[in-house]
């Protein structure tokens, strides 16, 4: 195993060098620039002096080849420092870290609502397979899954938010947030965060469901499932001792893969609810050509990737003792 992990962290390196270096090099060809939109910005009160520009670029480091600009990025990665945000003029690292939480926030909650409800409704249909109300909710759940998030969201927030006004409309606290005590502060976020939690729920519940249901009917169908009937088991000691156990293996390895999900969130969930999570970030900073928020984003965003796949790949290892990486 320890032989296996280090070829997987030895590969996962490359592609990660691989990734940082193609996105560095598209992201310098997008056309225009942070000195080009820091300048029309300018000379809307009066015309930029082309020296101004000049420097301006040197300042953003836009004077060098962009693939002489990654290797001077690469540089103060290997330092420590992932650089300053052209828009913010703050270190990316520390927006970095004032993103993340909100971000948790909505995709852990979710996630943990979808594995609580997707498990126990998976292993329903499987018993009910057939019936009317399995037929109902199978159907039910695939429309869900058909519905996109953002037109749901904006459904969800015309309904509640407007027309009965329980929700609040947008961002994550209301203005009179810092005032409030400690429930009330957690209330107010919790209100906040309820439709997204809603949006960013469903679509991964009817997928889930779905994938339980369908492994669990392929491992009912089994030999083993037939000779624990035979012997007398009852039908929920088959359904959840045996059945469900095996139905495990693909399930857990899921888990590490979504932990990409987890930290990137959802940008048009973001920006619809104007939540001021890391989607949301990328999507200002792509606008913007804030090259070094983008970069430590896109950085970011691949590490968690690929540890996801090495998490998924052990776990599946841990859970099935018929796999070995030797």
């Amino acid at each position: 195993m320890l032989n296996y992990l280090l070829r997987r962290v030895l590969i996962g390196s490359v592609t990660l060098l691989s990734i940082t270096f193609l996105v560095f090099g598209l992201i310098r060809n997008m056309p225009g620039d942070p000195a080009q939109i820091a300048s029309a910005e300018a000379s809307l009160d009066q015309a930029i002096d082309p020296a101004d520009y000049e420097r301006m670029r040197k300042d953003y480091g836009l004077d060098k080849p962009w693939y002489e600009a990654y290797f001077v990025w690469l540089g103060n990665l290997l330092k420590g420092d992932l650089g300053r945000s052209f828009g913010k003029k703050e270190p990316v690292s520390r927006l970095i870290s004032q993103r993340i939480g909100p971000t948790l926030m909505l995709s852990v909650t979710s996630l943990f609502c979808t594995y609580l409800l997707s498990i126990p409704l998976g292993l329903y249909c499987s018993s009910r397979a057939g019936k009317p109300d399995e037929r109902v909710i199978s159907t039910s759940l695939y429309m869900l899954y058909s519905l996109p998030a953002f037109v749901a969201a904006l459904l969800l927030l015309y309904f509640f938010s407007f027309k009965l006004q329980w929700l609040p409309l947008f961002g994550m606290t209301s203005d009179n947030h810092k005032t409030l005590s400690a429930w009330g502060k957690f209330k107010d976020i919790t209100w906040h965060a309820f439709l997204p939690i809603v949006c960013y729920t469903y679509g991964t519940l009817a997928y889930y469901t779905r994938f339980v249901r369908a492994n669990m009917q392929e491992v009912i169908r089994q030999d083993y499932i037939r000779t624990a009937r035979a012997k007398g088991a009852g039908p929920m000691r088959v359904l959840i001792r045996h059945a469900f156990r095996n139905t495990l293996i693909p399930l857990v390895t899921m888990i590490g893969l979504s932990l990409p999900y987890l930290l990137s969130g959802s940008i048009i969930l973001e920006q619809v609810f104007s939540w001021p999570g890391m989607g949301r970030m990328y999507f200002e900073s792509i606008l913007s050509r804030d090259y070094p928020m983008i970069m430590g984003l896109t950085l970011l965003f691949s590490i968690v990737a690929l540890a996801g796949q090495l998490l998924a790949d052990v776990l599946y290892a841990t859970v099935d003792p018929r796999v070995s990486y030797s």
